[in-house]
């Protein structure tokens, strides 16, 4: 088309006609370049916007994964005290116990790593946290640390308020509407042990 219009200027007489078909010629050549520009800033945003949503399932895996892992090392560790302290009887023994703690240590770690690849820095300061209050809760179970039975209890709403830290934070690294409010959560009555001298009376 551009062709068309190069070689019919040079077959007109006046300068008008001259000038009415550069200026057609100009629309045409900004309008193909614009169309062009366009298309190409188009394809590069629908990249993006894909590689963002494939990188927040990334993201949304590992965080829910790290959650878990969490949950199991505090299932293992509240089996050990309790077994430790002869507040439960099961089948299995310390040593047992013991060794499964360790086992669900070592998936956390993993999963704690995945975090730290994939998120952004109040995400990771948040697994920060929620990693120590965890520890905290299996250095105690290992009896490595010792406390009351209450200092016990307040390691778990330590640790179950750090969760809900690393929920929120994960919200917000995930673009999720509504807010999240951790603090009501965190104050929400626990499913923990009695202290022994309730049972006793």
């Amino acid at each position: 088309m551009i062709e068309r219009l190069l070689l019919e200027v040079l077959h007109v007489g006046g300068p008008l006609d001259v000038l009415g078909q550069l200026v057609t010629i100009a629309a045409v050549l900004l309008g193909a370049i614009t169309t062009h520009v366009t298309n190409h800033l188009m394809e590069r945003q629908r990249k993006r916007d894909a590689l963002l949503t494939r990188w927040d399932e990334k993201k949304l895996d590992a965080y829910a994964e790290y959650i878990d892992r969490v949950r199991t090392c505090i299932y293992s560790a509240v089996l050990l005290y309790e077994v430790h302290n002869d507040m439960r009887a099961i089948e299995r023994g310390e040593h047992e116990l013991t060794l499964e703690l360790a086992e669900a240590e070592g998936s956390r770690a993993r999963s704690f790593e995945r975090v730290m690849l994939l998120a952004e820095d109040g995400v990771i300061a948040a697994a920060h946290e929620l990693n120590a209050a965890s520890l905290a809760i299996d250095w105690r179970a290992r009896g490595a640390t010792q406390g009351t039975l209450e200092e016990w209890r307040e390691l778990h709403k330590t640790a179950f308020a750090a969760i809900n830290g690393f929920h929120e934070a994960a919200r917000d690294d995930l673009g999720v509407n509504g807010r999240f409010h951790g603090d009501q959560h965190s104050s929400k009555e626990l499913i923990l042990p009695r202290p022994l001298q309730d049972e006793e009376a």
